[in-house]
Parts: structure tokens; sequence; C-alpha cells
């Protein structure tokens, strides 16, 4: 059997990005693909024409097949239509954090080896501030063509070409992306994704609670899989998506009415977020009908009484393909659902031998079909090989499973805490201090302990307008958590340190530390036994 003939790898009319989408654009010409608000959308037509006009462009500047290029760019349509085209011509996208700068920028652009970048002139004068390893051209979107030195600056028109585009054999297997992990704890790895790896992401098996009919809200910016995962999912299915700048409490709700959206998904905290604004009688008042909460919180069922929708969860990340997915309304606190088919999952232990059952290990994957998890790490064959040590992906974090065979997640194994011979989920602590009515957010991070191992402490940002004792905190907790899982230390602040993609910048927090401000129970007076506070 050839590889063209193997059933098991999606065909390029499926899932690369040229055939896909001159497909949609000749079945459905008038349908809308992106939906930014109720004066700007773009069909299927359109933005084929849109990608043929910038991939013409590139191709001119000499773009050509395994070609890198950088995208700098926040969410919009001008940020899909150069990713598009630069797909179109058989070249890699490569986008970048819109919040790097200095050495974080200096990485990426080394490490992605692209000679064109494509950024918003609002970020192009950071250029000048760095080393812009072999970057030789930056075309500017959203503003004036600024000076940047030796670099050749050119003016967003460029991309607007009628002309011809090359015919460019593209298969399944070739790369589509390379994405940036989000660097919370070391330098940014760029992952190298497939076509067929970004399809099983997104198909069918990996989120089937989304139809054709569903537009998609894309809050998560698009040098994030959770952006680009967005507009593939609904791309595949010849769907919608609702194109938004970043996720806002706020302007939530309005936004879903504006744009139409009828299925979004939710980070935790964006779930607590929402829940906690008053009650309202336009709280179902709104198209939205699916909502995938990722984790699954304690008040995801009442989410879904309350807004009248129907929940779901998945576990992913940059590197695998969704391989956990639940059914309509998940009730199992912090769970992650089940085993999609086409993945095999192990828990293991540090020598990747499997736990028993019930017990908690590393959860580690594997795929039927080949080219459908990452291709590795962009010039990194180190941490390649690290993360794919014994023929299975390692994707560092830590679950249990139960008899059910569903998934839980229970930390990121680096954030795990080890206090008096107890191991401590940082994940549950939070899940239960968020609990708490004026707790907006929360992080909980180890403090080396005195005793040696380590002691509990949770940073927490109130509600606005609201205000938080650290004793009040601590004897709600008392009849929620087991005696050793009780913060020793806690600290209020305005807001927690996060990344463009929400993800809290735990590493900033442990560095730290014990500040001026924290509130040390012990120092207090206070006692814990195991009975009593």
């Amino acid at each position: 059997m050839t590889s063209e003939e193997d059933r098991r790898i999606p065909a390029a009319e499926a899932c690369v990005l040229r055939p896909l989408l001159e497909k949609w654009s000749a079945v459905r010409p008038a349908k809308v693909f992106v939906k930014v608000s109720n004066t700007e959308e773009v069909t299927y037509r359109q933005m084929c024409d849109l990608s043929a006009s910038a991939a013409a462009g590139l191709a001119k500047l000499g773009v050509r097949k395994g070609d890198t290029v950088a995208v700098w760019m926040p969410n919009s349509v001008d940020c899909i239509r150069v990713w598009f085209g630069i797909n179109w011509l058989g070249a890699v996208y490569v986008p970048l954090n819109t919040a790097y700068k200095g050495r974080l920028l200096e990485h990426v652009l080394e490490n992605s080896g692209a000679r064109i970048i494509v950024a918003h002139a609002s970020l192009a004068a950071l250029l000048t501030q760095v080393d812009t390893a072999k970057i030789e051209t930056v075309i500017i979107f959203g503003g004036d063509v600024i000076e940047t030195g030796k670099l050749n600056v050119l003016p967003s028109i460029v991309l607007d070409y009628r002309d011809d585009v090359p015919d460019v054999d593209m298969r399944s297997w070739d790369t589509q992306s390379i994405i940036y992990t989000s660097g919370t704890t070391g330098a940014s790895k760029g992952v190298v994704s497939s076509y067929a790896h970004q399809h099983a992401m997104s198909g069918n098996e990996a989120f089937p609670m989304l139809a054709p009919e569903d537009r998609y809200m894309c809050h998560l910016p698009l040098f994030h899989v959770g952006g680009t995962h967005a507009v593939m999912a609904m791309l595949a299915r010849g769907g919608s998506i609702a194109l938004v700048s970043s996720f806002s409490t706020e302007a939530f709700w309005p936004t879903v009415r504006e744009t139409e959206t009828t299925a979004v998904l939710l980070l935790g905290a964006m779930t607590n977020f929402i829940m906690k604004r008053p009650a309202s009688a336009e709280d179902k008042d709104h198209p939205l009908k699916k909502v995938i909460v990722v984790p699954v919180t304690e008040e995801a069922p009442s989410f879904a009484t309350r807004f009248g929708v129907e929940t779901y969860t998945i576990y992913n990340m940059t590197e695998i393909s969704t391989p956990l997915v639940s059914g309509p309304n998940p009730e199992k606190v912090g769970s992650c659902g089940r085993m999609r088919k086409g993945v095999d999952l192990r828990l293991v232990d540090e020598h990747d031998c499997e736990v028993a059952p019930g017990n908690v290990g590393e959860l580690i994957v594997r795929t039927d079909a080949p080219w459908t998890l990452n291709s590795g790490y962009h010039k990194n064959p180190e941490a390649t090989a690290a993360a794919w040590r014994n023929g299975w992906f390692h994707t560092g974090d830590a679950f249990r499973k139960d008899a059910d065979g569903t998934f839980y997640f229970v930390d990121r194994m680096k954030d795990a805490i080890r206090r008096r011979g107890e191991n401590i989920s940082s994940f549950e602590v939070e899940a239960e201090i968020a609990m708490h009515p004026f707790v907006n957010e929360v992080a909980v991070i180890p403090i080396p302990s005195e005793f040696s191992e380590e002691d509990v402490m949770c940073v927490v940002a109130p509600v606005a307008g609201k205000s938080i004792a650290p004793q009040e905190l601590l004897e709600f907790l008392f009849p929620r958590l087991p005696h050793f899982m009780l913060p020793r230390y806690i600290r209020i602040v305005d807001e927690l340190p996060k990344t463009p993609t929400q993800k809290v910048q735990k590493h900033l927090l442990r560095a730290d530390g014990l500040t001026d401000d924290t509130w040390d129970r012990e120092k207090a007076g206070i006692k814990i036994t195991r009975q009593r506070l």
C-alpha cells in the first residue's frame, strides 16, 4: 500500500489549506467564513481571493514551499489572509506572540529562520531594538511604513497582487506551521505541525460537538493553538468563525449576540469570570448553544443551567491532537473526558513504567495515524528527544484515571507541591479557592519550607469592588480541603500576571516569593490539626 492509499491519513482536499479553501469557495461562495461585527464579515469566496492575492505578493518576494514566514499581528482578517497566503504557497506559517520583545523576541526570530516578517505597525518598531537574525524584509499592516534600520520595509499593499500563484504540490504530511509554546517556564519551543496534525487536533473525533452550522468564537490569539484550532476546525467543516481580538468578561455576551456565536471554548478562569458577573434577565437571551469548558470546574453544571447551554470538555496542548473529549454536560469536577478514537494513552512514572490503576502518573500519547502528532521542536533536537522518549510523546501533565475511563488533570508535573510527605495538586487547591464568591482568580505555588520540602502559598485577586481577608479565606477552605493542602501563605493582589493566552505566569510569582504583603498563618498564630483550625 502506498502512502496515498493509506486511509488513516486525511486526503489533501480534507486538510491542506489551498484545496480546502478552494473547495468551500466553489461549494458555498456566499457563506460567511469570518464575522468580526455587524459591519465586517468575509465570505468564503472573498477569503479565497484575499489569500490568493497575499500568496501572489509573497511569491513575488521569493517565498517558496518550505520557507518559514514570521507573522507578528493581533487577531484580524488581515492576519488570517496572510496566514492562508503563506500556506497557499506551501510555506510555513510562524506566528509570534504579540507580547514578545527583547531577548524573547530575538530567540523566536533566530529559531524560526524566517527571512520575511509580516508585522503590525504598533509592533514593528521593536525590531529596531533587537537582533533580527535572518530577517531581511518587514511587511507592515495597520499603519504607516516606519524606518527599521537595515531592514527592507514594505507596505501591506505588496500583498494585494492579482497575479497567478504558482501551483504547488502539497501533501497532508507537509509542514503547515511552527507555533511557539507560551514560554512560561523557559525559552519558547517551536512546535512543528503538519496539516494532518492540525486536522486531527480539530477534526470530528476531537471535536464531535462542532457542526458546519456553527459559528465558533475565536477569541484566543492566532499565535496560539487555541486560535489556530478554531479557524482550522471551522474551515474543515465549511463552517464559520466569530473573530474577536481577545477575551473580555464585560464584552463576552454582547459579542456573542452581535456575531451570532453558537459555540465557544472557555478556559477555566474565563468561566469563573463570567459566572461571577451579576445575574441578569438576559442570561439566556443569546444564540450560544455549546460551551467547551477547560477544565470542568465545580461551577460547570451551574454555568450550563444559568445560561441555557450544553457544556463539554477536552484536553489538548500544542504538541498533541485533543486525545481526550467528553460527552455533553460532564459533571465530574476536574475531568477532561475520555480517550477518543485514534489515540493511545498511558499514565506512567518517571521511568515510563505504567502506574497502578487509580494512581497519578504522567500522561503520554501516541496516535494510530502517521503525522497526527507534532513533528518535533524546531531546531531543538534535545527537547524533541526528551519529549518523544520511548516512542511516546510526554505531555508533562499529571493525570489519574477512574474505573469508567474518565481522565482527571491533577497538575503540571513541575507545579506539583510536596509538603511533609504529601503530594499536593496546585490545580485542586486552586479549584477550591476559586469557589469563594469574592475570588476572581488564583494561583497556588510552592514555597521552600524551613523544615525541608515545601509549603503551600496562594496568590489571590479579588472580584472588582470586593475584598478578602486572609484568615476568612482560610476558614472558607478548612471544610473543603484536607489539612495538609491548606495554604500557609496568602497574598492578595489586584491581578495575576498572565501571558496573552491567559495562562498564569507562575514562574513570576515563584520568583517574587514571600513579599512584604504576604500573610503567614503561622506568624498569625494559627495552628492547624487534622480536625480543627
